[in-house]
Parts: C-alpha cells; sequence; structure tokens
C-alpha cells in the first residue's frame, strides 16, 4: 500500500506539479496569457488578455488563427522552430508589452503548440534594466572600436563648435556628407579643424563602428608613399616585411580614409588613387592581386587645388573626383563672434588634462585675442591659451596675460587711426590709408625685413615693392 511519502517521491509526480504550479503563478502574476495548437489556432486565452485584445469573451478567439486575434504575434513562428523567445517587446493596441513565447511538447518532445505570456502591459519598469542594457551595448561598442583601430575618430560636431555663418555652413554641408557615402574635400587654411570635422563626419556615419584612419600625405617619404597607401607584397622591396604589409587602403576598409595636405601627393601616385576612387580597387606594391575595397574618403588642403591643376601638378580628373562635395572651413578671424565658445571648449579641453583649475577667460581678455589675425586660426590659439595659463598665477586670463604673449606683427588687426570727430573720408581715401597703415605695421614688425613682412601679409615681394613705391615708402627697407 502506498502512502503520502511514496507519492511526494516520484520524480514524476514532482516535475507534474512543478510545472502545473508555474503555470498557475505564471497565469496569476502576468498581465495575460494565450496558447496555440500545431496549426496555429487559439485553444486557450485567460480572462486578462481577454479584454487586453479587445474581446468580450474568450469563446470569440478560441479556434481562429493567432495572427487574426494578435495580428503581430510570433507564437506560430515558435511553433515551427521549436525556438521558445525569452524575452521581447510587442506592440498591441499602441501600446508596449513584455512578453515570453515558449513550444508546447508532448510526453515523446513533439511541438504540439506554443503559449505566450504577457510579462508586463508597461516598459517604466523596465527602464532602469533597459538603460543599463543600453549603457552596456555603448561601452561594448566603444570598446570594439578602441580594439580594432587605435587611432579612432574622437570627435563628433558638436566639438566643431561656433554659428557664426561660415562654420553654420561647414556643419551643415558635413552634416550631409555624413549620411551618404561620397568623396568629400574640405578646404581653408591650416588650423580651422579639417580633422576634426573629418571625424566628426567619420562618427556621424553609418562607419562610425570601422577605423578612421588619418595620413599625412607631406609626411611620408615620396619612395615609401606608394607602399604607404596601397601596401606591399613580401619582399617587395630590399627591407620589406617578409610578410608584407597592409596599406592604409587596407587598413581604413569599411571605414574612412582621412588624406591631410593631398596637395601635396605626387603625381604618379596620383593617379593610383583616381583608379582606387573609381574601382574600389588596390593592387598592392610587387604583387599582381588586386584587392576590393570599401573605403570612403575624405581629402583635405591648405592650397588652392584648382591653381595647382592649372599649374600642372595636380591632376584635373582626381580633382574633380574628390572634389564631389567641397567643404570651406572659414579662418578664425572671420568667426570673431565664436571666440567666447571656441575659447570655452578648448579652456575645458585643456583643463581635462588636470594641470589648470578654473582656468576662465575675462571680457577683456577676449577683447585683445579679437584683435589679432590669428594665422595659424584655432590650433594657434589653443597655444596662446595654453601658454598664458602656464604663465598666469589665477588661470583667470585678462588682457595683460595676452598683451605679454600675443606677437605684436602685421598680423594684429590695426585699429583706425584717431580722427576728429564727425570727419568722415570718402570710402577710397579710407581704404589707401588703412593699406597704408598695414604695410607700415608690417615693415616694422619684420625690422624692414622686405620678404618677412611680405610673408606676414601673405603676398608676393613684387606686390609688396608696388605697394611700398605706391604710398612712399620704399627707402629704408632691406630687401632680404
Amino acid at each position: 500500500m502506498s502512502g503520502p511519502s511514496s507519492v511526494v517521491s516520484d520524480p514524476a509526480y514532482i516535475r507534474a506539479r512543478a510545472m502545473e504550479t508555474l503555470f498557475e503563478r505564471l497565469e496569476h502574476l502576468c498581465e495575460g496569457a494565450i496558447a496555440i495548437d500545431r496549426s496555429g489556432r487559439v485553444v486557450y486565452v485567460n480572462e486578462k488578455y481577454v479584454t487586453a485584445i479587445g474581446l468580450s469573451h474568450e469563446s470569440e478567439a478560441l479556434g481562429r488563427p493567432i495572427e487574426e486575434v494578435i495580428p503581430n504575434s510570433l507564437l506560430r513562428r515558435v511553433v515551427e522552430t521549436g525556438e521558445p523567445i525569452i524575452l521581447d517587446i510587442m506592440e498591441l493596441g499602441g501600446q508596449q508589452l513584455v512578453v515570453t513565447r515558449m513550444p508546447i511538447e508532448d510526453e515523446r518532445g513533439n511541438i504540439i503548440g506554443a503559449i505566450g505570456f504577457v510579462l508586463y502591459d508597461r516598459l517604466e519598469g523596465l527602464k532602469p534594466l533597459l538603460g543599463r542594457v543600453a549603457q552596456l551595448e555603448n561601452d561594448l561598442r566603444l570598446a570594439r572600436r578602441q580594439l580594432s583601430h587605435a587611432r579612432a575618430a574622437r570627435f563628433t560636431f558638436e566639438d566643431y563648435v561656433g554659428s557664426t555663418a561660415g562654420i553654420a555652413q561647414a556643419k551643415t554641408l558635413a552634416a550631409r556628407a555624413a549620411r551618404q557615402s561620397v568623396t568629400v574635400l574640405l578646404t581653408g587654411e591650416t588650423g580651422t579643424g579639417k580633422e576634426m570635422l573629418a571625424q566628426a563626419i567619420h562618427n556621424a556615419s553609418a562607419r562610425a563602428e570601422k577605423p578612421f584612419v588619418s595620413v599625412n600625405v607631406a609626411a611620408i617619404p615620396d619612395t615609401l608613399i606608394e607602399s604607404e597607401f596601397f601596401g606591399a607584397a613580401p619582399g617587395a622591396y630590399t627591407g620589406a616585411d617578409r610578410k608584407g604589409r597592409d596599406g592604409k587602403f587596407r587598413i581604413a576598409d569599411g571605414g574612412t580614409l582621412f588624406l591631410d595636405e593631398i596637395g601635396e601627393m605626387p603625381l604618379q601616385l596620383q593617379a593610383k588613387l583616381l583608379r582606387v576612387l573609381q574601382e574600389r580597387e588596390i593592387e598592392p606594391l610587387g604583387s599582381d592581386k588586386v584587392t576590393r575595397v570599401d573605403v570612403r574618403v575624405i581629402a583635405a588642403t591648405n592650397v588652392d587645388l584648382h591653381k595647382r591643376v592649372s599649374e600642372g601638378t595636380f591632376r584635373a580628373d582626381l580633382y574633380y573626383r574628390l572634389n564631389v562635395l567641397s567643404i570651406v572651413l572659414p579662418p578664425l578671424r572671420h568667426c570673431l563672434d565664436d571666440l567666447p565658445e571656441i575659447c570655452g571648449r578648448l579652456l575645458e579641453d585643456i583643463s581635462a588634462s588636470g594641470d589648470y583649475l578654473n582656468a576662465r577667460i575675462t571680457p577683456s581678455g577676449l577683447t585683445a585675442l579679437a584683435r589679432y589675425g590669428w594665422p595659424g586660426n584655432v590650433r594657434e590659439l589653443r597655444n596662446i591659451l595654453e601658454r598664458a595659463l602656464i604663465l598666469s598665477d589665477s588661470g583667470r586670463l585678462t588682457s595683460d596675460d595676452f598683451d605679454r604673449i600675443l606677437p605684436v606683427s602685421a598680423e594684429m588687426i590695426p585699429a583706425a587711426p584717431s580722427r576728429p570727430t564727425g570727419l568722415v573720408l570718402p570710402y577710397a581715401e579710407a581704404e589707401a590709408e588703412f593699406e597704408k597703415h598695414t604695410l607700415e605695421q608690417a615693415l616694422a614688425a619684420s625690422n624692414g625685413q622686405i620678404s618677412e613682412a611680405a610673408k606676414m601679409l601673405q603676398i608676393s615681394r613684387a606686390t609688396f615693392y608696388k605697394k611700398l613705391a605706391k604710398f612712399g615708402l620704399a627707402s629704408g627697407a632691406t630687401p632680404v
């Protein structure tokens, strides 16, 4: 005679009771439950779910295909694959539900149906969990990017600060470029932030998870430039790596290749670059094997490429291939209204090193900076700010801090000569006086050296001599 103890110790009985208990608890705790048979027809729906799916009684759902009751249900897929969908978000009636779906098996392990439970009918309770998952995914993407290439792009459009017309236009075009994979040509003076904007375009594009490879064309010796770009087969030349080497195009495959100072690229290499841009293929040095690559090229230059084309030092076909979308980065002297914001961002970046605490700039300091012509643009501005902080005892930068270190040269924006109140010169006369005053400043700053003064004003010596003769300033000037 078997007693209660033998029933309790029966594994099959305990498992059956466990399954029943689990189902009962889930049905009680969840916000709804529904089950289908092998053919996808509804065989069970609890009272909670009847209301949620807009029915008045469970009989209205029984026997109907699951898609007629819940249009976007995945229960039929669970029956067909036998694989559970442990956690999912399903939209029903404009509401997002957290659901789980599991197959139902018979005693022999055959799939005879599937059941789904609505675990939550509101996502608010899951926001901390979802937020943590999103953060982990973001950390994982960042870690993968850092592991895949050490020189990942770190700048975004937020780093390219300013709102004056030139900067706003550059940002608008760059954002448009980020949505495409077109070749981009960035032009502007040295120090205007061309690589920063290139990185921002990359990080805002679909290639953000792939490498960003930066190459300064002018810094590569002519003898190595071809292998640097396209790679080299094993033993391609004396001293070459026995294993060969990948070029920059191969390293940047799937991502972005930034070619700075593109105007300095030798003519013989320009033809190969043009072929890569057109055919999306590279041929390593010393190899007859062609490899396909998927690289977006962003080129940058501080010289007039169109002029180089007319001089015969830059290929016209390559120029037009690079110039699909041209973005001009304005010089700092044209964006002086943005000085407070630019200085603020630079000081934040400098202070992040921990060497300078409470670094800030006063209105008088900004006024002093606005008087300078900034031939080195934002790069020079950063250097000036850091130098001023080194020499400052308080970290509060005033006009005195900058007057001590800003070069006194023709790069200073000259103040208008004092005139009797109410006297207005004709435009041509005022323009001539301004030009004469600028020439005098250049001569004073260069100690009378014509070549140096012309270089400061970014004009030729011949033009400088003509202007000196025009204003009768030639005497006492030294040609060299």
